[in-house]
């Protein structure tokens, strides 16, 4: 019987290693989309010590460049002949205001732009997939965006780090919605998830009182295995093969805010997401 094959964004470290290593463990073929190539070999002969096929491959991406996920998705398309799981793991918080390589705000350019173009440029491979998913890491810091501004995704008028990373986490959310009612009937499930408040370096170099409280918070934190449950469980588990368009919280359902159940939004942003990726233009080029 043939294995199953898994790519997952950001799997050289925290919930994205985790994610890694027990998929691999289930039998999954890993792909690896990491943007450090050197911090993620040794981690791919880590998961492949445990993996059951022994197959762990690894590709380069920047999500915040669109021309590189455009020759990632390119790499992918040439090796593989179908995807049977997109995890969108990878996501980064900013406290600094940063722009893309393409002049978007690069905690949207990378949190949502990035797996948005990913995904659809992989979606003929997931067409043939065994009971092909697609889960993307959100996080209940969704609820910290305060109004859905379209028009300030790419360049906000004023910058602050956690509505940043909220709305990102929003984006997230209406995203995996919209994919869902896109791909209905095609067999293809689309679902997003809070991994928890996980144990990582996430906020580590923020020197100011919202950095300190991230590290005094740390020790109330859990671990990145038990962050990680929940993707696993989107990922793999036979309970949730036909269920798609949720938003899940510790392998369970849950209600988003009320933005995020817009399907207006859903749309809104998906044709703002069209249009600053050119995606008709790289649909065609890959």
């Amino acid at each position: 019987m043939q294995s199953r094959t898994c790519l997952i964004t950001g799997a050289n470290s925290g919930i994205g290693r985790i994610s890694a290593l027990e998929l691999a463990k289930k039998g999954f073929d890993i792909i690896m989309l990491c943007r450090n190539a050197e911090k993620a070999r040794p981690v791919r002969q880590e998961i492949k010590k445990v993996s059951k096929s022994g197959r762990v491959d690894l590709i380069w991406c920047d999500l915040s460049s669109q021309q590189s996920v455009v020759q990632a998705a390119r790499e992918i398309i040439d090796r593989y002949d179908r995807l049977d799981v997109l995890l969108n793991n990878a996501g980064l918080y900013i406290h600094k205001e940063q722009y893309s390589l393409d002049g978007i705000e690069l905690t949207f350019a990378t949190n949502h732009l990035g797996p948005f173009l990913l995904t659809n440029l992989l979606l003929d491979l997931l067409r043939k997939g065994d009971r092909p998913r697609v889960v993307t890491v959100s996080s209940e810091a969704h609820r910290f965006s305060s109004g859905f501004k379209l028009d300030e995704l790419a360049k906000p008028r004023s910058y602050n780090g956690w509505k940043a990373y909220g709305a990102s986490k929003l984006c997230n959310i209406l995203f995996a919605k919209e994919l869902a009612e896109r791909t209905m009937g095609e067999g293809i499930t689309s679902n997003s998830l809070h991994p928890g408040a996980v144990k990582t370096n996430f906020g580590a170099d923020i020197s100011s009182l919202m950095g300190l409280a991230f590290r005094l918070m740390q020790p109330f934190f859990i671990s990145p295995e038990k962050g990680a449950e929940t993707s696993i469980y989107l990922a793999s588990s036979p309970e949730v093969e036909k269920v798609t368009g949720l938003y899940f919280d510790k392998s369970r359902p849950k209600t988003p805010n009320q933005e995020a159940q817009s399907s207006y939004n859903a749309k809104a942003l998906w044709a703002l997401s069209e249009k600053l990726t050119e995606l008709n233009n790289r649909l065609v080029s890959v």
